[in-house]
C-alpha cells in the first residue's frame, strides 16, 4: 500500500478527549476517529490490526472444534424475559440498548448472546448424541456504558469474540473449559502480550466458577493479587488471603465506654489504647433486588447489617454474591413473599443514602397532599457507633398512623392481632408499633400491609420483618471486642457473641489485599499488579437452560437442562490492551503478529530519483515476498516521515536515504530502535529472518 493513496492523517497533538495513553496514540496515529460518545470508526490500518487479532482467534477456535457462526444483534425481549436478565439489563444496569419496534415489540441491542444461543440449542439439541456442541462468533456489540471512556476499552460499541458450549455433565464442561484456557493461552502468546489468568467474578453472566485473561499494564482498571511462586492469580474482587492475626483483647468486662467523638477505628483505638483488630466495626447497606417474572413488578428492598474486623475492609462484589442465595433461603422459609431474581444494587446506607430516602418519602406524601412530621422519617442513626445488635427499626416510622378501622378491614387483621398493637393516645396506631407484631401474619397479610406503604424502607418490614445481618469470618471468633453502643458518642468493651449480641451470619466478605498471607502457603504473600481484563471463560452450568427450559434426554431416557460454559474475549478491547502495554514517547510499538503491515519503506526525498527507483524496487520485491510493506511515497519532510513511521509502531523501517550510494539501506527496527545496514539485494532475505 502507498501512503499517498492512503487515507490516513496523524496528528501532532494528543486529542483533549483521550486520557490513556493507548487512547491518544490510536487517534493521533490515525487508527480510530470518534464519531460520538464512545463511538469509534476502525480506519484501514486499525482494520488490519483487528482482522490479524480475529485470524488467530479463529485459528485457535476451529483447532479446538469449534464451529463459527453469527447470530442476530438484535434480539427480541421475551427470551430475555425468560432468562430473568431484561429488568436487570435494562432498567436496573441499565447496559442494554431497548427499543421498541413499529409493531410495538421490545427489542434490545446484544451486549452478549447467552439468551440467543441457549433458545438456539433448546430448538435442535434433543439427544446426548448430540453433545457436546461448541459454537462462536466474532460479532459487533453494544453496552449503554454511563461514562464511556479511554477508547476502545470502554466503549459503547466493540468487536467481541464469544463461544458457548454445551453438554452433558459438568466433567465434559470442565474438558472444553480447560480446552479453552489452553487455546486463549496461545492466542495471547501469539498477539505477543505479557499476560496473565486470574480467578474472577463471574458477575452478570453468572454461573460457578470463572476466569479472566489480563492484559498487565500500570493504566488497567483491574487490580490482580498473586504470588511469587505462580500457584495463585486472582481479580482483587475474588481473591482470598488469610488476615492478619487478631491482638488478644486487654478488655475482660463488658463495659458501656464514654467515646466522644471517637466515630472512626484510627480514633477509637487511639482513645482506648487498643489495636484495630480488637474492634467489631458495623456497616448498614440498603440491597435493592427484583423478584422473578411473574411476581409483582417492580423491586423490593432490605436492609443489611455487616460486621466485620476493624483493620479489614468489605469486598461489596463478594457481599452482594453472598446476598441473593440468602434472600432465596428467605422466601423459602416464608420470609419472603416474592422469589428473589438478582440483585439490582447495593448501596451503602449513609447519611447521603438516609437523605435520599427521606426526601422521597417527604415528595410521596407531599403528592398525596398529607402531613409528614419529619421526626417519623428516618432518625438520625448512630454512625459510628453501631453494634452488631442494632434494631434498625427503632430509627424510623413512615408518615402515616392508621386507625382500628385500617387495621381490621384495610389490612385484614385478626382482633387477636389488633390487641397486641400498642395504640396512641388519639386512637391511631403507628407503622412501627404494627410491625412489632408483624411476625404473627401470615404472608398474604405482610403484603396487603405493603400495598399502604409511603416510606421505601416500609415495604421491606412488609415481607420480612427482619433485617439480615451478616459477619465476616474475621469476627467470627473474636471475644472481649469493642463494638458500639448503638448511642452517639458511646462504645462498648469486652463484648461477646451471647444472646443479647447474636452472632450472625458468617460469610466470606473481606477484601484480600497485597501483603496477605496467600491461603494456599502462608509462606507466601499476595503481591498486586494492574490488567485490562481482554478474556473471561465461564462455567455456566445449568442457569440458563434451566430457566429457558433447553433440555436432552439422557441416556436412560430422562429429561435434563444442557449444561454450558460461555468463552469471550475482546478482539477491540485487545488490541488497544496491546498498544498500552507496548509504547514508548515516540509512538506505538506493535508485535510483528498484529501489526498493521511489517515494513515500512520510506523514501526521505520523492524528488530523488535514486531513492524513489530503490523505494519502488524495495517495494515491489517485498510485495512478492508476502512481506506486507507500505511505501512512505509522499511529498514531506523526511523528518515528518520518520516522525510518523515511528508513531504508528510499524516493526521494521527501510529507510532508501544517502547510504544507497554505497549500495545500502538503513533498516531501523521499532522496538529495540537499532539501526543496521543492509545491502540491497540482501534486504528480502534479512527481513525474513527477523519476521520470522
Amino acid at each position: 500500500m502507498r501512503l499517498s493513496q492512503m487515507l490516513w492523517v496523524t496528528l501532532r497533538e494528543d486529542p483533549a478527549e483521550a486520557e490513556l495513553a493507548s487512547h491518544k496514540l490510536l487517534l493521533r496515529a490515525g487508527y480510530i476517529r470518534r464519531v460520538g460518545s464512545g463511538l469509534y470508526v476502525y480506519l484501514p490500518l486499525m482494520w488490519r490490526v483487528l482482522q490479524k487479532i480475529s485470524a488467530i482467534v479463529r485459528e485457535e477456535m476451529n483447532a479446538t472444534g469449534a464451529q463459527e457462526c453469527l447470530l442476530t444483534q438484535l434480539q427480541p425481549a421475551e427470551l430475555w424475559q425468560e432468562s430473568g436478565r431484561w429488568d436487570t439489563y435494562t432498567k436496573a444496569e441499565g447496559i442494554m440498548f431497548a427499543l421498541t419496534d413499529r409493531a410495538n415489540r421490545e427489542v434490545g441491542l446484544g451486549p452478549t448472546h447467552e439468551e440467543i444461543i441457549t433458545a438456539i440449542a433448546r430448538d435442535t439439541i434433543r439427544s446426548y448424541r448430540q453433545l457436546p456442541q461448541h459454537l462462536y462468533q466474532i460479532q459487533t456489540k453494544f453496552r449503554d456504558e454511563i461514562r464511556p471512556r479511554f477508547g476502545l476499552m470502554r466503549g459503547r460499541e466493540f468487536i467481541m469474540k464469544d463461544g458457548y458450549s454445551f453438554h452433558t455433565s459438568e466433567e465434559s464442561l470442565k474438558e472444553t473449559y480447560c480446552e479453552m484456557d489452553r487455546a486463549y493461552r496461545n492466542m495471547f502468546d501469539r498477539c505477543g502480550l505479557k499476560f496473565r489468568a486470574v480467578e474472577a467474578d463471574s458477575g452478570a453472566i453468572g454461573g460457578s466458577g470463572s476466569q479472566e485473561f489480563m492484559v498487565l499494564a500500570e493504566a488497567g482498571e483491574d487490580d490482580i493479587l498473586f504470588t511469587e511462586d505462580s500457584s495463585y492469580a486472582a481479580n482483587v474482587e475474588k481473591a482470598v488471603s488469610l488476615p492478619p492475626d487478631a491482638v488478644i483483647s486487654s478488655f475482660v468486662q463488658c463495659k458501656k465506654e464514654h467515646t466522644p467523638k471517637k466515630n472512626t477505628i484510627e480514633s477509637l483505638a487511639t482513645f482506648l489504647k487498643c489495636h484495630p483488630t480488637e474492634i467489631v466495626k458495623n456497616i448498614l447497606y440498603e440491597v435493592i433486588w427484583s423478584p422473578w417474572q411473574g411476581d409483582d413488578s417492580g423491586t423490593n428492598r432490605i436492609i443489611i447489617l455487616v460486621s466485620i474486623r476493624g483493620d479489614q475492609e468489605i469486598n461489596e462484589v463478594k457481599l452482594q454474591n453472598e446476598i441473593l442465595p440468602l434472600l432465596r433461603t428467605m422466601h423459602r422459609n416464608g420470609s419472603l413473599l416474592d422469589e428473589p431474581n438478582s440483585i439490582v444494587s447495593l448501596n451503602l446506607l449513609d447519611e447521603t443514602r438516609v437523605d435520599t430516602i427521606n426526601s422521597a418519602v417527604r415528595d410521596l406524601v407531599q403528592n398525596r397532599k398529607q402531613s409528614v412530621d419529619p421526626n417519623n422519617l428516618i432518625s438520625k442513626l448512630p454512625y459510628g457507633y453501631i453494634s452488631p445488635a442494632l434494631e434498625f427499626q427503632n430509627y424510623f416510622e413512615t408518615a402515616n398512623d392508621f386507625s382500628s378501622t385500617d387495621l381490621t378491614r384495610k389490612f385484614e387483621l385478626g382482633t387477636g392481632i389488633v390487641e397486641k398493637i400498642k395504640c396512641s393516645s388519639d386512637g391511631t396506631y403507628k407503622i412501627l408499633d404494627i410491625l412489632k407484631a408483624v411476625k404473627d401474619l401470615s404472608l398474604d397479610q405482610r403484603r396487603n400491609l405493603g400495598k399502604e406503604k409511603t416510606d421505601p424502607i416500609y415495604t421491606l418490614y412488609a415481607e420480612s420483618p427482619e433485617f439480615l445481618r451478616l459477619a465476616d469470618h474475621t469476627v467470627e471468633n473474636l471475644q472481649n471486642f469493642v463494638t458500639g453502643a448503638d448511642e452517639i458518642d458511646y462504645h462498648v468493651t469486652g463484648e461477646n457473641w451471647s444472646k443479647k449480641c447474636k452472632r450472625p451470619v458468617v460469610v466470606d466478605i473481606r477484601k484480600a489485599k497485597a501483603g496477605d498471607r496467600a491461603v494456599h502457603d502462608p509462606s507466601q504473600i499476595l503481591q498486586t499488579a494492574r490488567g485490562i481484563e481482554v478474556g473471561h471463560i465461564f462455567q455456566l452450568g445449568t442457569k440458563y437452560s434451566q430457566a429457558m427450559k433447553a433440555t436432552f434426554t439422557n441416556e436412560q431416557g430422562e429429561e435434563l437442562p444442557l449444561v454450558m460454559g460461555c468463552y469471550g474475549l475482546g478482539v477491540s478491547r485487545l488490541a488497544q490492551a496491546a498498544v498500552e502495554q507496548s509504547y514508548d514517547k515516540d509512538g506505538i510499538i506493535w508485535n510483528k503478529a498484529i501489526a498493521p503491515f511489517h515494513v515500512i519503506v520510506t523514501v526521505p526525498n520523492v524528488g530523488d530519483a535514486k531513492q524513489m527507483e530503490v523505494g519502488e524496487k524495495l517495494y515491489a520485491e517485498l510485495n512478492a515476498a508476502k512481506i506486507e510493506v507500505l511505501l512512505d511515497d509522499r511529498d514531506e519532510r523526511a523528518g515528518v516521515k520518520f516522525k510518523d513511521a515511528d508513531l504508528v509502531g510499524i516493526p521494521y523501517r527501510v529507510v532508501t536515504g544517502k547510504a544507497i550510494a554505497d549500495g545500502k539501506v538503513e533498516i531501523v527496527n521499532r522496538a529495540t530502535k537499532v539501526a543496521t545496514l543492509v545491502a540491497i539485494e540482501s534486504v528480502i532475505e534479512y527481513l525474513q529472518n527477523e519476521l520470522n
